[in-house]
């Protein structure tokens, strides 16, 4: 099974990594995972005065922050892991993903706002449940 796991390296992406290890029966090594982190766009303003390499370096580095974190945790545990990453709204650029790559399931951890606050804030986790037709597990 393909299994996207979208990450933003913060204590949800820890829960749902060590959610995914301890339920070794549900998931456990014969899956192929795929760590996926969005990061936010340099505005346009600014972007027009940095090269395309300059942006991209500064995308790939950033990625690397999240990235190398989940690498380390899935070597640990034998996992058979890719990672990518891109630039844009997190939602937006994990339905892409979803869309492009058709993952079997996506995990992915939530803050478990309240309704109320998720009309308001909005919520990544919201946003892919809207976009994708691929069946999500949130972890909370």
């Amino acid at each position: 099974m393909k299994i996207l796991l979208p990450v933003d390296g913060s204590r949800y992406t820890q829960l749902t990594l060590g959610y995914i290890a301890a339920h070794d029966e549900l998931f456990g090594h014969a899956h192929e995972y795929t760590a996926f982190t969005a990061i936010a766009p340099v505005p346009a303003h600014a972007a027009q005065f940095l090269d395309r390499f300059t942006l991209d370096s500064y995308y790939t580095d950033e990625a690397e922050k999240v990235l190398e974190l989940v690498r380390d945790f899935s070597e640990q545990h034998g996992w058979k892991l890719h990672t990518t990453h891109a630039a844009g709204h997190a939602a937006e650029a994990i339905a892409a993903f979803a869309e492009a790559e058709q993952p079997d399931l996506i995990v992915m951890g939530t803050h478990g706002n309240s309704p109320l606050l998720n009309v308001v804030l909005g919520s990544v986790a919201s946003g892919v449940l809207a976009r994708c037709k691929v069946p999500v597990l949130l972890i909370r």
